[in-house]
């Protein structure tokens, strides 16, 4: 799977969790690829929640690995 691909599905994939984040007042967004690590950044009630590290991790990440292969993590973009 070549560069483009690879975005194309992690774009797609995160469209797939983002209506559960926007429905508890939140957002993400797909920023960039790097080293197959995939940064994000979060916006509205994302921004300083405390669930933040849970729902990157077992909500964003998770759907992302099991559908991207090759990818290693999900970070924040500074």
């Amino acid at each position: 799977m070549d560069r483009e691909e690879k975005i194309r599905l992690i774009e797609k994939t995160i469209e797939k969790v983002r209506p559960y984040i926007q429905n508890d007042g939140g957002d993400v967004q797909f920023v960039r690829l790097e080293d197959d690590i995939v940064y994000v950044s979060v916006h509205g009630a994302c921004v300083g929640c405390m669930a933040l590290d849970y729902t990157l991790k077992e909500g964003v990440e998770a759907l992302i690995l099991d559908e991207v292969e090759g990818i290693k993590e999900v970070r924040l973009a500074e």
